[in-house]
């Protein structure tokens, strides 16, 4: 039930993508512009952390899940009941909110079930999200900016029985905010390298598409996205059986060398190959994340640390359009590579000075 739910939240993340160029063709909105309506759903989803992890910090995990759908569904048709630029980014404002507390609440449901296997536990819930990515990009398929959304809602509403039915954990465990874990440096490498990992995601669902529009369809790139995420998730599950720093570095030197390829060629078998390499690359890095992080913070002292590392991602792939968009704008895509290109050096320095 879990993973089914949280394969649909993020759904909502990639939904957006393929729908990208039909709104810039009905808009007639820049690269900038339309990139920044992506980063508006991660921007969001800060502030939706905060409530649910109040919920899950009381063991009410249920009701912070109940509220994320039905603010994801309100968020869902208002974008599918517009075609003003500003309605799209309230729109896509209220799902963002609605997804940070569903995350949260799946993050800490996940631990109560699972209490001393949260890594393996994690990395399922990491691969349900992956599945969920290929979910988003089909529906994203279906045309338009309307269709694609009011099929989300579908979804959204099918959810609900399923958290209704959620049996409650055995012996939940009793989780406390320390803000102590902050200043570790496995905390801080766990950190930069989730920031990293959601950027990879970010510039594949926020920018990216733009550039695949020049010779794919709407429906093509949907159908390239949802084999790309069928490569996060193998590559998420497989990552949860190696050790996280491994795993880690393998993921980001994929996902760097197929961001930097795909802006830097114009052919789809180029981009084909690409595409294969940000899915496999991003799966990794993001299930080795979080494997630092459990190795770095007790899962029984993890609220503080869950949730600033949680939102640490989303600025992650906040930056991902907000950056890459106006570096487009000025360079072109074929310089894209740099933006992950900096993230990485910048986890691998923060490695070097945190012990294993």
């Amino acid at each position: 039930m879990l993973l089914a739910v949280g394969a649909v939240d993020a759904a909502g993340y990639s939904v957006i993508a393929p729908v990208l160029p039909a709104v810039q063709r009905t808009t007639g909105a820049s690269v900038t512009t339309v990139s920044l309506l992506a980063a508006t759903f991660p921007l969001a989803m800060l502030a939706g952390f905060v409530p649910a992890a109040g919920l899950a910090h009381r063991g009410r995990t249920r009701p912070a899940l109940l509220l994320g759908l039905a603010t994801l569904l309100v968020g869902s048709l208002a974008f599918a009941a517009t075609t003003e630029l500003g309605a799209m980014f309230a729109a896509r404002a209220v799902m963002g909110l609605g997804s940070g507390c569903l995350w949260i609440a799946l993050a800490f449901r996940t631990l109560e079930y699972w209490p001393g296997h949260e890594y393996l536990g994690m990395s399922r819930i990491y691969a349900a999200y992956s599945v969920g990515a290929l979910i988003g990009p089909a529906l994203g398929a279906l045309g338009g900016t309307r269709l694609p959304f009011l099929a989300y809602a579908g979804l959204l509403l099918a959810c609900a029985p399923l958290v209704a039915a959620l049996p409650a954990p055995i012996a939940p465990p009793r989780f406390r905010t320390d803000t102590a874990p902050l200043r570790s440096p496995g905390f801080r490498l766990a950190a930069a390298a989730i920031m990293f990992a959601i950027m990879a995601l970010g510039i594949l669902d926020g920018v990216l598409p733009l550039h695949f529009a020049s010779r794919l369809s709407q429906f093509q790139i949907g159908v390239a996205y949802t084999v790309t995420a069928l490569l996060v998730a193998v590559s998420s599950t497989a990552a949860g059986h190696a050790r996280p720093r491994a795993a880690l570095a393998v993921g980001g030197c994929g996902a760097v060398a197929g961001v930097a390829l795909a802006g830097a060629t114009g052919t789809v078998p180029a981009w084909a190959v690409a595409l294969a390499l940000i899915g496999l690359g991003a799966g990794a890095a993001e299930t080795g994340a979080t494997g630092v992080l459990l190795q770095a913070v007790p899962a029984e002292r993890i609220v503080t640390a869950m949730v600033v590392w949680s939102q640490l991602a989303m600025i992650g792939y906040l930056l991902a359009p907000a950056v890459g968009g106006p570096l487009v704008d000025h360079l072109g895509y074929a310089w894209i590579g740099l933006l992950p290109l900096a993230a990485g050096a910048a986890v691998a320095l923060i490695a070097r000075t945190a012990p294993e």
